[in-house]
């Protein structure tokens, strides 16, 4: 399977960037702009900081540019999720539902680390550049 599949790895991961950038900006756009509507309000101070992190940083993923800083943000402000919103109602993210938070966190990470791949901006510039 591993020799199937192993062909596809850049595309399976621009993928998971593009889709993981993409799911991530409508967080943004639901705090900033109520759209989709939540059903729960949040605290300002998290509208006004989580917010632009999620529209902006997961726009920047899912389209690949400044890709490593803008993924090491959202991881962070991931992470602080997790730790702000979801850690005081237990540790055990199935406990918490923190676990799309804790996702995010370790996702971006990933892309952080692994920078833009195929199908980015970023990778459009280096190659202009």
């Amino acid at each position: 399977m591993e020799k199937l599949l192993k062909p596809f790895q850049p595309q399976a991961y621009a993928l998971l960037r593009i889709v993981t950038g993409f799911l991530f900006l409508w967080h943004g756009t639901q705090k900033l702009f109520g759209l989709p509507p939540a059903g729960y309000a949040l605290p300002d101070w998290i509208v006004y900081i989580a917010g632009p992190i999620e529209l902006v940083g997961g726009a920047l993923v899912m389209i690949g540019l400044f890709t490593t800083p803008a993924a090491f943000l959202c991881s962070g402000m991931a992470a602080a999720a997790y730790w702000v919103g979801h850690a005081n109602g237990g540790l055990l993210p199935i406990v918490n539902k923190g676990e799309l938070a804790a996702l995010y966190a370790f996702v971006f990470l990933f892309i952080a680390t692994a920078g833009s791949g195929i199908w980015s901006i970023d990778r459009l510039r280096a190659k202009a550049g």
